[in-house]
């Protein structure tokens, strides 16, 4: 779990909606969850999965494990993906590895933010920028490209669908505040500049007060048979 999320108060609204999600799409589906690989908050999928017929293993990226690499466990009928995939440098290689941890009949679901999310901050960047923008969010994936992955990545019967969810910020620090307590600021190698006092003030001005913006939630869901 990230450090800035064991505050009592720390804003949990986008995993949470993951949650719920995953736990009503695991019931339509009629799978029932025996031995589950969380990838990323095991305390928020535990609690959703909580049984004394189902056992819970998490691996957590902000803890050190790489998605990108062969998982050092796996023969899961359940693995559950939340919010970690988005930044992955190879997208391919994680789902491949994913799909890996399953044994035979198994369920995968992964869930993080796609291209759809985030459009006002972008605006706000972009405005304060100029004519020279610099990197400030990460590259993200839309609904098509998700397809295009899960086949290259040997998933069967896969589905990749969107939903958005969308928050009112009273000013443009209140979403920067919340982005960096969910561990969804910039995580570039090469992030740009720092935005100087003036650009601060356009990006603050073109974003406004009480602006509704919109997270774009992409699923992913496949099995390996």
């Amino acid at each position: 779990m990230l450090r800035t999320q064991q505050d009592a108060n720390a804003p949990r609204y986008l995993l949470d909606d993951m949650v719920a999600d995953v736990t009503e799409r695991i019931a339509f589906l009629r799978h029932e969850p025996r031995k589950v690989l969380a990838i990323g908050d095991l305390g928020a999928i535990g609690a959703a999965f909580s049984s004394p017929y189902c056992e819970v293993t998490g691996l957590d990226p902000a803890a050190g494990f790489d998605e990108e690499a062969p998982y050092p466990v796996s023969g899961f009928d359940t693995v559950i993906s939340l919010g970690t995939l988005d930044t992955a440098n190879d997208l391919p290689g994680a789902l491949i590895h994913l799909r890996g941890a399953l044994a035979p009949d198994g369920l995968a679901i992964a869930s993080f933010l796609g291209a759809g999310s985030l459009q006002n901050l972008r605006a706000a960047m972009l405005a304060a920028d100029g004519e020279r923008p610099a990197p400030r969010l990460h590259p993200a994936v839309d609904v098509r490209a998700g397809g295009q992955l899960l086949q290259r990545a040997g998933w069967s019967d896969p589905v990749v669908d969107s939903r958005s969810l969308t928050v009112r910020y009273s000013r443009l620090a209140s979403l920067i505040s919340d982005l960096r307590a969910q561990g969804l600021s910039n995580c570039l190698d090469r992030p740009g500049p720092s935005l100087t006092k003036t650009q601060l003030g356009i990006a603050q001005q073109t974003f406004g007060s009480g602006t509704t913006e919109s997270f774009e939630i992409l699923t992913l869901t496949g099995w390996r048979r």
